[in-house]
């Protein structure tokens, strides 16, 4: 069974495989930051009140800092 949900709807804890970005509202720095399909990651803060999301991408041990507005473009599978 599949659990797809984007990043905003993540909750702290959650990991989770992205699936796909929406490349064309999404730069490509997000590429280059670890975000591609199959990356493993590990939602590690949220802010209150639709605040950034912190995110963990597990394969390299980064943390990056993602607007909502962002986090709801990336679709992922819940783990």
């Amino acid at each position: 069974m599949q659990n797809k949900v984007n990043l905003g709807n993540l909750n702290s804890g959650d990991r989770a495989k992205i699936n796909e970005l929406d490349s064309e509202t999404l730069p490509a720095k997000f590429y280059e930051l670890g975000f591609v399909p199959g990356a493993l990651i590990e939602v590690k803060y949220k802010a209150p009140f639709n605040g950034p999301i912190c995110i963990n991408i597990i394969a390299n041990n980064t943390l990056i800092a993602l607007r909502k507005s962002e986090a709801t473009r990336i679709t992922a599978e819940k783990i």
